[in-house]
C-alpha cells in the first residue's frame, strides 16, 4: 500500500525538527521560530533537480544531505546564524528504502549544521529537492555584496575545484589516483557550508558571497555589487593536494576558476585586517568594474542554470 502524505512526512521527517530556536516544529499548519532580541530573519532557498544538480545514479543520502548544505551556504555569506529549514519533496513514487537513506541524509546535515527541519511539502512528480533555510543575524550586521571598497584584499576560503573535480569523478572523467577520486568526490557530494566563518567574518568583511556558481561567475556577482573591481592572481588561488595530484595543470586552473559548487567563501577585507584561518589571499579590490586577471576572458563563464 502507497504511503500517504502525512504518513510518509511522520515516518521519515518527523523527528529532525528539535532546536534551540524552535518554539514549534512539524505538525501545524506552519512553525514557529524564536529569533533572539534585536535580531533579523535570514532566508533563502534553493532548488536540486535530478540530472541537472545531481546525477541520477546518486546515492538518496548524498542527495538529501547535499541539498541541505547547499542551501545553509547561503546564510554562512550572510554571517547568519542556523535556527531550521523546510523541505519540499517531489518524488515519482513513495519507495521506503529511498527515503530511508535520503532521510537519512537530511538528519545528518540538519545534525552537523544546526539546521532542524520544522515543515514542508511532499508532492508526487520529477524529482525535485527545495530546502528553504532560516537564519538569525543581529539587526543591520548581515554580511552583504555590495560593501567592497578599493583598496581592500580579495580572499576566499578553503580550496577550489575540489567539487568540479568530483563531479568528473563521478561521470567517469578523472585520471588521478583512488585515494584523489574519493576525496574530490566526497568535496561534491558532500559539500561543508562556512557558517562558523560566515559569523566570524561579520564586523570584519566588507562583502561576501558563497562560491556556487564558480570563483570568476561569482567574483563578478560581487563586484557588481558593489561597483568595483577585483584583480585575481591565479597563482595564489588555493588547490587541495587531491586537486593537485592531477597531471593536467591547465585543468585544474579550469576547475578552480570556474567550476562551481565548492560553496566556499568569496569575501573582501580591508587592508592590514588579519585573515581568518584556513582563507587565503587571492586578489585585490580596485577601482572600475569587472574581473581582471591572469587568465582569458572565456574562463570567466561559471554554471549556468538556463
Amino acid at each position: 500500500m502507497a504511503l500517504g502524505e502525512f504518513e510518509l512526512i511522520y515516518r521519515y521527517f518527523s523527528s529532525h525538527g528539535r532546536g534551540d530556536a524552535v518554539a514549534l516544529g512539524v505538525g501545524d499548519d506552519a512553525a514557529l521560530i524564536d529569533l533572539r532580541p534585536g535580531e533579523q530573519l535570514v532566508t533563502s532557498v534553493d532548488t536540486l533537480v535530478e540530472g541537472r544538480h545531481f546525477l541520477e545514479s546518486a546515492f538518496p543520502e548524498d542527495i538529501g544531505f547535499r541539498a541541505v548544505a547547499t542551501a545553509a551556504s547561503d546564510l554562512a555569506a550572510m554571517g547568519a546564524r542556523p535556527l531550521g529549514m523546510t523541505l519540499a519533496l517531489t518524488l515519482p513514487e513513495p519507495e521506503d528504502l529511498w527515503l530511508h537513506t535520503f532521510s537519512e541524509g537530511v538528519a545528518r546535515a540538519a545534525r552537523e549544521l544546526s539546521l532542524p527541519l520544522v515543515g514542508g511539502d511532499t508532492t508526487r512528480g520529477p524529482l525535485t529537492v527545495t530546502v528553504q533555510v532560516l537564519g538569525g543575524v543581529v539587526a543591520g550586521t548581515a554580511l552583504l555584496r555590495s560593501g567592497a571598497v578599493p583598496g581592500d584584499q580579495l580572499c576566499v576560503s578553503g580550496t577550489l575545484g575540489d567539487a568540479a573535480a568530483g563531479l568528473a569523478v563521478q561521470t567517469g572523467r578523472w585520471s588521478g589516483s583512488e585515494d584523489a577520486a574519493d576525496y574530490l568526490e566526497t568535496r561534491f557530494l558532500r559539500p561543508q557550508p562556512r557558517l562558523a566563518l560566515g559569523m566570524a567574518l561579520v564586523d570584519k568583511a566588507t562583502a561576501c558571497i558563497d562560491v556556487s556558481d564558480g570563483l570568476l561567475a561569482d567574483a563578478q556577482h560581487l563586484a557588481a555589487a558593489s561597483g568595483v573591481a577585483f584583480e585575481i592572481d591565479s597563482t595564489l588561488l588555493p588547490r587541495s593536494p587531491a586537486l593537485q595530484s592531477l597531471p593536467d595543470i591547465d585543468q585544474q586552473l579550469r576547475w578552480a576558476l570556474t567550476g562551481g559548487d565548492d560553496y566556499e567563501l568569496l569575501f573582501t577585507l580591508p587592508a592590514g585586517v588579519s585573515l581568518p584561518a584556513g582563507t587565503s589571499v587571492i586578489g585585490c579590490v580596485r577601482t572600475g568594474q569587472g574581473v581582471t586577471g591572469d587568465f582569458e576572458a572565456s574562463e570567466t563563464a561559471g554554471f549556468q542554470h538556463f
